[in-house]
């Protein structure tokens, strides 16, 4: 079986090791210091802060249907964990893509950014919005959704 190393998982792996030298050095103030910062990194880069991702298509087909925003996104983007966190609780009324897991998110961020995959892209009622206040989102994640539509 092969193993894949995700980013999370490699900032907690090396902050081990760098914790573990500072400790033997005798430096166990140090050893706690790296411990937390690398740790600190694993979780702002995990996936899991983020809402479950979905297929661009699969957020399509849902975002016609029930008008919520598609938040095109990928792991380790500062800007998108910023938007993530500023939501809070209304980010799990949006359909996440992680653009990295999904070809075809990632192709529709570049057809909506010139060609670069410049995410968080936030497509709303169709019309795709490059790195937008979250305030801004969060206004269309508590409007009234419109509904199925005929």
């Amino acid at each position: 079986m092969t193993r894949v190393w995700t980013l999370p998982t490699l900032f907690a792996l090396c902050g081990s090791v760098a914790a573990t030298g500072e400790f033997f050095a005798g430096n166990p103030g140090g050893a706690t210091a790296f411990l937390l910062v690398f740790l600190a990194l694993a979780g702002v880069n995990s996936p899991l802060i983020f809402p479950r991702s979905v297929g661009a298509r699969e957020a399509q087909r849902r975002s016609a249907a029930d008008g919520r925003p598609i938040v095109f996104w990928r792991p380790g983007c500062a800007y998108c964990i910023r938007l993530r966190l500023r939501l809070g609780r209304a980010a799990r009324a949006a359909h996440w893509v992680d653009i990295w897991r999904d070809p075809a998110g990632a192709a529709a961020v570049r057809a909506a950014n010139d060609g670069n995959e410049t995410v968080p892209t936030v497509v709303v009622s169709g019309r795709p919005h490059t790195n937008p206040d979250p305030a801004w989102v969060r206004d269309r994640l508590s409007a009234p959704s419109p509904g199925p539509r005929s």
